[in-house]
């Protein structure tokens, strides 16, 4: 996400860096550079403009001016004011009605209804237990899309009969029907349009009117640039939206939508969704994707990445494994199974701070290696997983053909399988006096 915009700033900044002091011929040529690639990157025009004024304002500070390191300064400022721009401080997602519901509008095709099952799975991590209800009476596919995204979520979804047009009548039905399951939070995905029209205005403002939701939020597509943010203002005087979902946000390498809606608008970001899966669904934290635009990585996001995807009881065996030098091809296979569940490499490697700069230059991760990889080791036997050296030529035949590979590609595994175990005697090294990383 935002790799355009990110390059084109990191680019800016880099030849600051390269100077040991500034003068203010340097600064208002920066700042130049910054307006023109916020704008190519389709952010409001007016936003831009007093983003730019107040960074400028900062950073022709003499205090600014004059320190050691004037480049650091300015690009801490400018992560100060696009954190600002994105909305601030992140904005804790708590439920907390006994039996409550939230309203999900937005236009068609923006990812609602997927949105819907997201946030569903995301509710019940917290404790709560989800009733998904379908009120788009104008598409019968997206009853029949929710349906199937809640079976595959694991909750219970309530249908609207076809006949029934009014939606107040519905939600009254599907209320009813979450009392019966013993739900307490109804998240309604409503019926979008192509356009904004009235009709479809004043069916959701009856909505909320019985529905009195603790939340309305927004779901955008944010590839659609300053189209969501027009809609996003229309939504938020009609509705009076608590914030904006942002859809798609993996596939956005400008960032238009996310940089410019919550100023135009006047509303919050309160959710990102960064991929197709129903588990790819973020917080949104202003502070933290500013460092993503800058390049400074994402350190906090990746720790939760991780903590998500393994349990104390497994962290603790793994560290001991790997201290003890016990760690086999069994274990490997179970870490990268559980890697490709925290989602795309590239997406994870840009959370390191530096690694968008250092390690990402060029550098595209082919996903097809996994599969090859995790083939090899599935075509191995139990004991051929623990004990690696007793894999001679005929094995290697063997596995290969069973893999649906060659034995080049088993060599080179159990090649790199061997060197990373060299690397791990380091680890016992420091046996009871540190952690290993995110351990």
């Amino acid at each position: 996400m935002f790799s355009s915009l990110s390059e084109r700033l990191e680019g800016i900044f880099s030849k600051l860096r390269s100077r040991g002091k500034l003068s203010e011929k340097d600064i208002e040529e920066m700042m130049r550079q910054v307006r023109r690639a916020l704008l190519e990157a389709d952010v409001n025009y007016r936003v831009v403009k007093d983003f730019v004024s107040r960074v400028e304002a900062k950073a022709r500070d003499e205090n600014v001016v004059k320190s050691f390191t004037p480049a650091q300064q300015i690009v801490k400022i400018v992560h100060e004011e696009l954190a600002e721009l994105l909305g601030g401080s992140a904005v804790p997602f708590v439920i907390k009605g006994s039996f409550t519901s939230v309203m999900l509008v937005g236009l068609q095709g923006s990812g609602k209804t997927t949105f819907c099952a997201k946030l569903g799975s995301f509710l019940k991590k917290k404790g709560r237990k989800p009733l998904l209800v379908a009120l788009d009476v104008y598409r019968p596919a997206a009853m029949d899309q929710l349906e199937i995204l809640g079976r595959q979520v694991g909750l219970p979804v309530s249908i609207g009969d076809a006949a029934v047009k009014d939606v107040a009548e519905l939600y009254k039905r599907a209320a009813e029907r979450a009392r019966e399951l013993l739900c307490d939070t109804m998240i309604l995905d409503t019926a979008g349009r192509l356009h904004i029209d009235d009709r479809m205005m004043e069916e959701l403002e009856i909505l909320k009117g019985v529905a009195k939701p603790e939340e309305v939020l927004l779901v955008l597509d944010s590839m659609t640039g300053q189209e969501a943010v027009n809609v996003a203002k229309t939504f938020n005087e009609r509705l009076g939206m608590s914030g904006v979902v942002l859809t798609k946000l993996d596939g956005d390498a400008r960032g238009g939508a996310a940089l410019s809606v919550a100023s135009v608008a006047n509303t919050r970001i309160r959710f990102a969704g960064t991929g197709e899966k129903l588990g790819d669904l973020e917080l949104f934290h202003p502070d933290r994707m500013a460092g993503r635009i800058l390049g400074m990585g994402d350190v906090l996001s990746l720790a939760e990445k991780v903590q998500d995807s393994i349990d104390a009881e497994k962290a603790a065996k793994l560290e001991k494994k790997l201290r003890e030098q016990s760690f086999t091809l069994s274990d490997f296979l179970e870490e990268l199974k559980r890697l490709k569940k925290m989602g795309p490499i590239e997406d994870i490697l840009k959370m390191i701070p530096g690694a968008s700069k250092a390690m990402m230059k060029g550098f595209r991760v082919d996903e097809r290696q996994f599969v090859e990889v995790e083939a090899i080791i599935n075509s191995m036997t139990l004991e051929e997983r623990i004990k690696p050296h007793i894999i001679d030529g005929s094995r290697r035949k063997r596995i290969a053909k069973g893999s649906g590979t060659n034995v080049q590609a088993v060599n080179r595994l159990l090649k790199q399988f061997q060197e990373m175990k060299k690397m791990m005697k380091m680890f016992g090294k420091f046996k009871g006096k540190a952690k290993l990383p995110f351990m």
